[in-house]
């Protein structure tokens, strides 16, 4: 299963990245109003530093049709998980994705 039907890293982990990522510094690309602080240089993706994480650029249904409302200008985070990975089948096994 692809991200795009998946979706479970962005509804299981914290997406934390340093600060100027975020558009509001030179050459950011973040977009800041769907982030939040989480130390003086670090942010996280709105929705991500809860108990029951769920980024607030992810769209549709986890499981079944996903989608990133920000994919071309995600947080280098994001770039780190690779379909298949030990983080990616960690996420799936919680939300029972096979």
């Amino acid at each position: 299963m692809d991200c795009q039907r998946c979706g479970a890293c962005c509804a299981h982990y914290r997406v934390s990245f340093y600060w100027a990522e975020g558009n509001d510094a030179p050459g950011g690309h973040v977009p800041v109003e769907l982030t939040e602080p989480l130390t003086p240089h670090l942010r996280c993706m709105r929705g991500t530093s809860s108990g029951t994480p769920h980024c607030a650029a992810l769209r549709g249904e986890v499981g079944v049709s996903v989608g990133c409302t920000i994919y071309t200008q995600r947080p280098s985070t994001c770039h780190e998980v690779q379909v298949g990975d030990a983080q990616c089948l960690k996420a799936r096994a919680h939300h029972g994705i096979t």
